[in-house]
């Protein structure tokens, strides 16, 4: 048995992610600065999209963007049924109906004709989930909404090194990344709302500091602008500069940080391999490239004569 508790994820913390965190300590400017938007432009460049806006969660993300297109009452936002409860709980809180396209078994991603099945004329949003790190059909699940008014916003937020028939999720349309603490990166908590629609970027930029007319940090004043005014009611949802220096950091060593996710869940594979009772997911067609954010264990409870919740149970009695 380990001696150690072994937890669900831990972040790769270096000293020089600490020593850029402390340095913007020093520097007397924490909030929203100069940080936060390089971090911005460095992200939009890893991605490939058009802008990005850095957030306090990914959550506040998805928050934004169902104020920004105005849903409400009457509204049905489709979401796959098995996602984090942070976006149904938007959308019941928004007023609108939460509608769960169903997730294909063996990859537990939604598919484009789960989601075809639940369009209907008061569906108003799509949130497709590129689940564990692997990719969603979000090609066909395009195709089909369109015409529909419908719009396609990616929960990205297990996705960050995936790529679907050869493109980086997030580089087209409008998407939500996450880098809560068990992320392939981490700002400790924040997220990336992603678009190449200018008119959603400004909304999103107004809407997460109050509703001004230009950002917590100005990036042409180097502060905050005398001129700024409230447009519309907003929130506070701004990424701080000692979450975002420590973003551009672990942004840097993604590629490493995936490399060994994936040799991981080789070794993974291989040692698990003559277990019968242990069901591998299997990776969805349009995953060119896998981000390995989650490995997810299923298990045959016939075959092991147990419940899930008997097997973690004895999962946590050996300090896993």
């Amino acid at each position: 048995m380990r001696s150690n508790f072994l937890p669900f994820s831990k972040p790769s913390i270096s000293d020089d992610d600490i020593s850029a965190v402390a340095e913007v300590l020093k520097s007397g400017w924490i909030t929203t600065g100069h940080n936060a938007a390089a971090f911005e432009n460095e992200f939009r460049d890893f991605v490939g999209c058009g802008g990005a806006v850095a957030l306090a969660s990914g959550t506040g993300g998805m928050h934004l963007i169902l104020k920004s297109l105005g849903i409400g009452p009457g509204d049905e936002v489709i979401t796959p049924s098995l996602t984090w409860v942070s976006t149904p709980n938007l959308v019941v809180l928004a007023g609108a109906k939460p509608v769960f396209a169903d997730v294909d078994r063996d990859t537990l991603i939604v598919t484009a004709d789960s989601v075809r099945a639940c369009i209907t004329k008061k569906t108003r949003l799509i949130i497709p989930v590129h689940f564990a790190g692997a990719a969603a059909d979000i090609d066909q699940i395009r195709s089909d909404a369109e015409g529909t008014g419908a719009v396609i916003v990616e929960d990205t937020a297990h996705a960050l090194g995936t790529y679907s028939n050869g493109i980086h999720v997030g580089k087209t349309g409008t998407s939500v990344f996450s880098f809560h603490p068990i992320k392939n990166i981490t700002t400790g908590e924040g997220g990336m709302f992603c678009s190449d629609k200018q008119d959603l970027l400004d909304s999103i930029r107004r809407l997460k500091f109050h509703g001004l007319g230009v950002d917590a940090y100005d990036r042409d004043t180097q502060g905050r602008s005398p001129q700024a005014q409230v447009l519309e009611p907003g929130y506070k949802y701004n990424m701080t500069d000692m979450a975002a220096a420590l973003g551009r950091k672990q942004l840097a060593r993604v590629n490493q940080f995936n490399r060994q996710r994936q040799y991981l869940v080789q070794c993974y594979h291989e040692k698990l391999a003559d277990i019968d009772e242990i069901i591998p997911l299997q990776t969805s067609k349009p995953t060119s490239q896998h981000a390995w954010h989650l490995f997810v264990v299923r298990l045959d409870i016939d075959k092991a004569s147990m419940s899930r919740d008997d097997f973690m149970k004895e999962l946590k009695s050996r300090n896993i």
